[in-house]
């Protein structure tokens, strides 16, 4: 998730001390968007630009799908090998290794362990440069799909923006309706935030079974909401302020 970003910058709202979910769950908006009807949605794509975002954005959404028998593909953009560049406990392969192991088992978390995983194998950071790639191969990935789900533009992540964009573009050619996840964007903007496009949130219920199948998927990846070591360049991705916007009894796409 948050890989690829290169040195931080205290000036990105990426790195901004972020809003917490207390003044997100006060907004009377949230739970009042429309609802996302996933009833007779037979197949899915959905697609991530690095492990883990798929199981914070749509991860409850993965399972209620799974549950009522869905055909089910995740598009791994990247393999997520940037997300610790300098850490001194794993190597780049060591940890798209670790980063592989936790998706499958969160998707077993979420009974979505039949999901085919299709990697992209685009290096971590650099989807921007190669989104025209991205957006070819999601075209034939994405073809004959009841519907597809990426990154929404707006994320302010680089890697998620352009994972969003050439989505949009295979979508419309691949004639495959879509939907966007947003990630980072519960971290820096704030309710009624002007630039986020509140007229287009659907609203996904999640029964309380499926709230934890996604807590206990999101707990999966362990190299992001844990430090690798007690060196700083181990330190965890994924602070607890950010993760709370991820237990929630809702998920919310624009489409």
């Amino acid at each position: 998730m948050a890989t690829g970003m290169g040195d931080r910058d205290p000036a990105h709202p990426i790195d901004a001390r972020g809003t917490a979910e207390e003044d997100w769950r006060a907004w009377p908006d949230l739970a009042q968007f429309p609802l996302l009807d996933l009833d007779g949605v037979r197949s899915v794509v959905v697609v991530a630009p690095h492990p883990d975002d798929e199981v914070l954005g749509f991860g409850g959404s993965l399972a209620l799908l799974a549950e009522a028998g869905a055909r089910l593909r995740i598009v791994a953009v990247t393999d997520g090998e940037a997300s610790h560049p300098n850490s001194p406990t794993l190597a780049p392969g060591e940890l798209v290794a670790r980063r592989s192991a936790e998706r499958a088992e969160a998707l077993r978390c979420l009974g979505a362990e039949s999901a085919e995983v299709v990697k992209l194998s685009i290096p971590d950071g650099s989807v921007g440069a190669a989104q025209a790639e991205v957006a070819t191969r999601l075209n034939a990935l994405c073809s004959g799909f009841d519907l597809c789900l990426a990154p929404w533009p707006g994320d302010l992540h680089p890697d998620h923006d352009a994972t969003g964009r050439a989505a949009e573009a295979a979508a419309v050619a691949a004639g495959t309706p879509l939907a966007h996840y947003p990630v980072w964007m519960w971290h820096w903007a704030v309710p009624g935030q002007g630039e986020v496009p509140w007229h287009d949130g659907r609203r996904i219920d999640l029964p309380a079974n499926i709230q934890r199948r996604k807590a206990e998927a999101v707990n999966c990846f362990t190299t992001q909401i844990a430090p690798l070591s007690e060196h700083p360049d181990d330190a965890a991705i994924l602070s607890e302020q950010m993760l709370a916007h991820f237990d929630r009894p809702t998920e919310i796409v624009f489409r």
